[in-house]
């Protein structure tokens, strides 16, 4: 990998290559209150760790991501955003194998709602498990189960490569970071949000799953470019693709962060030109996956909205760096995860 001195670099221009339009959801000025007061009654964070989940607005990304929700199932959702920020910070911090316990605790519950060990993830997953259960259908259920468990997998697995120093090649990293970015747990919230419970023959389909991959791929990718600053600071910037093309590469953060550009609007040209030519599972089936593709195409762009609406990556600049796209790299700040 090039050794760098950089002080800045200049992140990709994503949204002008984003052929997508974003919308907001209705009911956030509502919902959004109460899902954080939901999370703050449980006392979990340091004063650092508050003004942390504070900054990153996470429903205001539900609302980008699920604009079409009504209220109950938008609140339902802010609720399962704000209890993934719990489990993963909590896991940020762990090894691998405190990690495995901590998102087991989450896994157990959702699995059984009885198996309780008294601790404070296991009410807030139970209170997830029921809201989340009145509008799921069995194949939205099972898949976002499956979903769960991948996460919790992969999450524990980022834990030992940190625990080690490792850096993953290119195409490992690629298949963990689309497990242990959570984008799969959050697209299993579509059916349950739209009130679609899909066939199993539509996510066997490749040219669906062509499209769903893309999808998901361009959040990840985008996330990991605009998190880089705040990720290197803190000394977690192993599992970013921005630091896995500077190594697989031998190239500079500036030419990392143009690869990712580049990347994006490959994976958004997959997208656009995968929307035809689809399979029919008959009209009411056809209907729901329509609604599926414009739900993926709301978390895109509603992730790239978000990136510069709130503090999350960019801090108090976030305007400015939207503006120039350029991000001046933070000092390893040895506190910042305390």
């Amino acid at each position: 990998m090039t050794s760098t001195t950089a002080k800045s670099f200049v992140i990709p221009d994503l949204h002008s290559v984003c052929l997508l339009k974003g919308a907001t959801n209705p009911h956030y000025a509502k919902a959004a209150p109460e899902s954080s007061a939901w999370i703050n009654s449980y006392n979990l964070f340091s004063d650092k760790k508050r003004a942390f989940f504070i900054q990153g607005s996470n429903e205001l990304l539900v609302s980008h991501t699920y604009p079409y929700a009504d209220y109950e199932q938008f609140r339902t959702c802010c609720d399962f955003v704000n209890l993934l920020f719990v489990v993963d910070e909590v896991s940020d911090e762990q090894n691998g194998s405190d990690a495995r316990v901590t998102g087991n605790i989450f896994l157990q519950v959702m699995r059984d709602p009885e198996w309780d060990d008294g601790s404070p993830l296991a009410s807030m997953t139970r209170e997830f498990r029921t809201r989340f259960l009145k509008y799921a259908g069995p194949g939205c259920h099972k898949r976002f189960l499956k979903h769960c468990e991948d996460y919790v997998e992969a999450v524990a697995r980022e834990a030992e490569y940190r625990e080690r120093g490792e850096v993953l090649d290119l195409s490992s990293f690629e298949a963990l970071r689309r497990e242990n970015s959570a984008i799969r747990v959050c697209f299993g919230l579509f059916e349950f949000a739209l009130g679609v419970d899909l066939p199993d023959e539509v996510f066997e389909n490749p040219q669906f799953m062509n499209l769903y991959w893309a999808a998901a791929d361009m959040v990840c990718w985008a996330n990991d470019v605009y998190s880089y600053n705040m990720e290197q600071a803190k000394g977690h910037s192993g599992n970013n693709i921005v630091t896995v093309l500077m190594k697989a590469k031998n190239v500079d953060l500036q030419t990392a962060s143009d690869l990712v550009g580049i990347k994006f609007n490959e994976l958004m040209q997959t997208f656009i030109s995968g929307k035809q030519g689809l399979p029919s599972w008959g009209p009411s089936t056809d209907n729901a996956v329509q609604a599926y593709i414009r739900a993926m195409e709301h978390w895109v762009v509603g992730n790239l909205d978000w990136s510069f609406e709130t503090q999350r990556y960019f801090g108090a600049v976030h305007r400015e760096v939207k503006r120039t796209r350029v991000v001046v790299l933070r000092p390893c700040d040895t506190e910042e995860s305390d």
